[in-house]
């Protein structure tokens, strides 16, 4: 590869951990909620991963936290084509005047039209690969100029590949590495594309608890073993399994329910009104407290929909948390679920992985990209996942 483009989505994943289930139109009170960035430091380790393999390769990128300051991190020197403080909107020309390194990401104001500008930039300075860093929304920011310079150049010249760092909440295209170490030694390492999914949901409609994906567009992206397959939804029957984990909760244990209809059948199974994809704390009753055929309890709710936050607060040992991997992908902790944190994950002694027999079928491993190395480390190695009223398999954490 002659030339490396970067691209960052500084606000991507905000919303996050403090339990908005994304950032689109919700930055603001993301940040009163105490949300912070995760998406320079996201690019700054696939950054430092790609300048370990290739250390001479040219980086182009946009200017400060949009890029620029990840790879001076990273221990590059990267070449700057795109200044968003140049636009209008953004206060007019900046007269050269370099960005301010102090910036905190979590006050930018960049914009996708930013991001777009970023990429045509990028694509005009004749880069190998446009590398992004954010979610759906931002692949779908990066494939439409993608897009638009194949219909320029008249099939002349293939177009650009493309290839995400998983920084945003949802992310069910298959343009993205499954880490950010493994997007920078994909983008050193690879040596031919395939076409890829772009998709995106309506955030608003993913807050009331209903997915609506859409497939936005068609992109090569490197191949490679560890980019992430779409999204997909499992619709087989979980009801024996709700029922058999619903029989065995221990009278006083804390259990943390992820996102998803297989979690969510199980809170049904106990009596709870699951949070339409969110994250919801229950303790189990006391000994004498039984689950009827109803699925009735004394259990008590103890937060519902909840953030990063609200978990720790109400946290009480001993503690289960009970996720299911995304269809299609694996990924069980670091996808629609920030909100089980590192900082959770620490004060856990159980974690329970459920699936049913369809769904596991279409998983060949379970994935964890959570923002600390030491935890997806621990996490690594062989899972028992729950299957039915009975049945279990043992799957590999990768």
């Amino acid at each position: 590869m002659d030339a490396l483009g970067v691209v960052v989505n500084p606000i991507a994943g905000m919303g996050g951990r403090v339990g908005l289930k994304g950032t689109d139109g919700k930055l603001t009170e993301a940040r009163e909620r105490g949300a912070e960035p995760r998406a320079p430091e996201r690019a700054r380790e696939a950054l430092t991963a790609f300048s370990r393999h290739v250390p001479d390769t040219p980086v182009y990128t946009a200017a400060g936290i949009m890029g620029e300051f990840a790879a001076r991190d990273a221990g590059l020197e990267p070449r700057v084509v795109y200044d968003p403080s140049d636009e209008p909107e953004h206060g007019g020309e900046s007269a050269g005047t370099p960005p301010d390194p102090t910036v905190d990401p979590a006050d930018a104001e960049t914009t996708a039209t930013d991001t777009r500008r970023a990429v045509r930039a990028l694509l005009e300075s004749g880069v190998d690969l446009v590398l992004f860093v954010g979610g759906d929304g931002t692949a779908v920011d990066v494939a439409g100029v993608l897009e638009e310079q194949e219909q320029k150049q008249a099939q002349e010249r293939e177009q650009t590949p493309m290839l995400g760092v998983p920084a945003g909440v949802k992310i069910y295209s298959s343009v993205f590495a499954v880490t950010p170490r493994d997007a920078g030694r994909i983008a050193a390492e690879f040596e031919r594309v395939e076409s890829r999914e772009v998709n995106d949901i309506d955030e608003d409609a993913y807050r009331a608890g209903e997915v609506r994906s859409e497939l936005k567009a068609v992109v090569p992206v490197p191949v490679a073993p560890d980019i992430q397959s779409s999204k997909q939804l499992s619709s087989g029957s979980v009801d024996a399994l709700a029922a058999g984990f619903a029989r065995e909760v221990e009278p006083g244990r804390t259990y943390v329910f992820g996102p998803g209809g297989t979690v969510g059948a199980i809170e049904s199974e106990l009596g709870i009104e699951p949070s339409p994809l969110g994250v919801d704390v229950w303790q189990a009753g006391s000994v004498d407290s039984e689950v009827d055929d109803g699925g009735d309890t004394d259990g008590k709710l103890l937060a519902t929909d909840a953030a990063e936050a609200d978990i720790l607060d109400v946290l009480e040992s001993p503690v289960t948390v009970v996720v299911s991997p995304i269809g299609g992908q694996g990924v069980i902790f670091g996808r629609g679920n920030h909100q089980i944190s590192p900082a959770v994950l620490e004060r856990v002694d159980e974690i329970v992985v459920v699936a049913d027999e369809e769904k596991l079928a279409e998983v060949p491993a379970l994935r964890v990209d959570t923002d600390d190395e030491a935890i997806n480390e621990e996490l690594r190695g062989w899972q028992r996942v729950r299957t039915g009223r009975f049945t279990t398999r043992l799957v590999k954490v990768v």
